[in-house]
């Protein structure tokens, strides 16, 4: 990135910039414990506890047991995940008076409701005689609990969180399958280089892991099934990978352009210095195994931020940890970034963490700026048997201490929705 007024990039818009940040994983609550436990290698998988798992075939995951969740209601815990988040990142960023933030909500949101037994307690307490079908379930939500009802529709958490942090505009809710706290990211991006506002408060959050959810995913055979030991079975890049781990989490950022920030004395943490996204629409779930979108996606946040792939010091990588994902990410990073693809560190938080879904982009935007500000790169852990067929620098089991300036951190969702970011130090 170049700039010559100052506050504008070499494409003339609003240099964007991260003032705040916030994160809650199965590692822990905030940033200091969530970095600590990252870069010592610590997992956060553990066995289920939440419901039954008898009889699954998967019975771990990344749940963020030690925040309270409402049984059956995936909505309330990813609005309690990102109220965490988005916390510790307004407290960080010292931005407005407390409630009331001046810019708009963009948030990642996971497209689940309750699950069925709280939806028939509902609806059998509104009319114990009726039916217990959909639409007598939101007529008994709408009537007698009005909490329950805005927790059915989608953009219920964001409408909670507008009003508790004082967000201006109507809050966004977004889906975009994995890649969704990343484009929450690029959609405030966007907004401050438009010029639509100075601020934008950007939240991927996910609380979605409960056995319908869990019991789907297996069916698709996209789960890994090494229950024993649990911190073994996310193994992103390695020969042995069987799947991904289904996890929780919670990411906020506080983006505002340079100008806004500096006039106001505000400590910059970092750069948003590009996104770049494209879809392929190839299969429901499944990337095209081509790679051509991905490709193109990691070209367009390149070129958005007026950088070369020789510019780039660390790759955060999408890496899942599912056979076919790993192998199309290694075509992606190797077509766009040649014979350095071979050398160039690329580390997958998932192998610690677990996919948290919705939450991953924001999730791992926070991870990618920590490793810029603290030159410390998180490894991907459980790397025993390497992938002839994926010969990348997974930085494998331990951290490594290294000078990044720039990062570029890959969400791949399904069904082909991809974004790339790229976050840079800030300039000197």
């Amino acid at each position: 990135m170049s700039s010559s007024s100052g506050y504008r990039d070499s494409k003339g818009r609003p240099i964007v910039v991260v003032t705040g940040m916030g994160i809650v994983t199965s590692l822990g609550r905030g940033r200091d414990d969530n970095w600590k436990a990252l870069t010592a290698g610590r997992s956060g998988i553990h066995a289920i506890t939440r419901f039954p798992t008898e009889g699954l075939r998967t019975t771990i995951g990344g749940t963020v047991d030690f925040v309270d969740a409402e049984p059956f209601c995936a909505p309330a815990l990813s609005e309690n995940l990102a109220d965490i988040a988005v916390s510790e990142a307004i407290e960080q960023s010292v931005i407005g008076s407390k409630g009331d933030f001046p810019g708009p909500l963009f948030i990642a949101v996971a497209p689940v409701e309750m699950e069925w037994p709280q939806r028939e307690e509902l609806a059998r307490s509104m009319n114990p005689d009726g039916p217990v079908d959909y639409h007598t379930l939101l007529q008994a939500a709408r009537k007698g609990r009005q909490d329950l009802h805005d927790r059915f529709v989608f953009g219920g958490v964001a409408e909670t969180l507008a009003g508790r942090y004082g967000t201006k505009g109507s809050p966004i809710s977004l889906s975009t399958a994995c890649a969704s706290g990343a484009t929450a990211i690029q959609l405030g991006v966007e907004a401050i280089r438009r010029g639509e506002t100075d601020a934008a408060l950007t939240v991927g959050t996910d609380g979605s892991v409960h056995a319908e959810a869990l019991i789907r995913f297996s069916l698709l055979s996209a789960l890994s099934t090494h229950n024993e030991p649990p911190e073994g079975a996310s193994r992103p890049f390695s020969k042995n990978r069987d799947g991904f781990v289904m996890a929780e989490g919670a990411a906020a950022l506080v983006l505002e352009s340079m100008e806004h920030a500096r006039a106001r004395g505000a400590r910059i943490l970092g750069v948003m210095e590009g996104a770049g996204e494209r879809a392929d629409s190839f299969h429901r779930t499944r990337s095209n195994p081509d790679g051509h979108a991905t490709i193109a996606c990691l070209e367009a946040a390149l070129d958005d931020a007026g950088v070369t792939p020789d510019d780039v010091d660390y790759i955060n990588a999408h890496g899942t940890g599912t056979p076919e994902n790993d192998k199309m990410e290694y075509l992606s990073v190797h077509t766009v970034f040649g014979d350095r693809a071979a050398s160039l560190p690329i580390s997958s938080n998932k192998s610690m963490i677990g996919h948290t879904l919705t939450a991953a982009g924001a999730v791992e935007a926070v991870f990618s700026l920590m490793t810029i500000a603290e030159g410390r790169i998180p490894p991907t852990i459980n790397y025993d048997v390497p992938d002839p067929a994926i010969p990348l620098d997974v930085v494998p089991n331990t951290a490594r201490d290294a000078s990044v300036r720039r990062v570029i951190s890959n969400s791949f969702g399904f069904g082909g929705q991809n974004v790339s970011l790229v976050m840079a130090a800030e300039p000197a």
